[in-house]
């Protein structure tokens, strides 16, 4: 049965690392990871898949929670026959990663955690995501993505990856990214569960981000046990983008934990 997911996968299936999976932000695609998928796949395995709504997937309008997507990533893996593998996310990417640990740990072997938060939806953060979701199927993606793009990305980042992000972002699909902001705004809170994390973790945050700030990547390094905290000098939201070789460089050392012995 082919995979309900469109996906990047590359590097050698046979390889002694484990593969290392990594979950997009909203409102993007897969290839927002492009420099990770190049730095890495030559030694392992990476897959990057699109998210139900975005990129090259199947848009399902309505509401799309986080177990919605985690589940869908699990069924790729199953596919795939990933039985275990590194996990990263990024911003909403990074939320996914955390339901994804709520929902089958065991297969988790270590963790990216960038540019997000676990906390719960606050009632105005509620409201807010809801307008938002309006007003992307009634006007699209062009406004919302001019208002949001230096926000994402730092006012000096290069001018190649501001239009890499304006362009996801004008790419993504309405309907799908109104449903992923539905299901957002319903999200539990994760951060009881980060204190029981039993796998390497690392935690990155642009030193610039205003949506997630270093104060929040602060707390979950501080209630996961064992977790490293990198803030990159010289990014925003997305620093994996704005500054790869550093966002590169931690997820090195996060890899060189998890191997197959390493349980925390």
């Amino acid at each position: 049965m082919a995979p309900f997911l469109a996906y990047e996968d590359k590097g050698p299936q046979d390889a002694s690392a484990l593969p290392l999976v990594l979950i997009h932000g909203h409102p993007f695609d897969r290839t927002m990871w492009d420099p990770q998928v190049a730095a890495f796949s030559p030694g392992r395995r990476v897959i990057a898949p699109d998210l139900r709504g975005y990129g090259a997937s199947p848009v399902v309008p309505g509401v799309t929670p986080l177990s919605v997507f985690a589940e869908d990533v699990a069924a790729l893996l199953d596919e795939l026959r990933v039985p275990e593998f590194v996990l990263g996310g990024l911003s909403m990417g990074g939320q996914i990663a955390m339901e994804c640990y709520r929902l089958f740990p065991e297969r988790i072997r270590g963790l990216l955690l960038a540019d997000t938060f676990p906390a719960a939806e606050t009632p105005e953060g509620r409201k807010s995501r809801s307008a938002t979701a309006e007003r992307l199927l009634r006007e699209g993606m062009d406004g919302y993505a001019e208002e949001v793009l230096y926000k994402m990305v730092a006012p000096y980042a290069r001018p190649e990856v501001v239009a890499r992000v304006r362009r996801m972002m004008t790419g993504t699909s309405p309907e799908g990214a109104a449903a992923a902001l539905r299901g957002r705004a319903e999200r539990p809170d994760y951060r009881e569960l980060l204190t029981r994390v039993g796998v390497p973790t690392l935690v990155v945050v642009g030193e610039d981000d205003e949506f997630t700030p270093v104060r929040d990547a602060e707390a979950m390094h501080a209630a996961v046990p064992g977790a490293v905290l990198r803030v990159v000098r010289g990014a925003a939201h997305m620093p994996n983008l704005e500054r790869p070789t550093a966002f590169n460089e931690s997820l090195t050392e996060l890899l060189t934990r998890c191997t197959p012995e390493v349980r925390l």
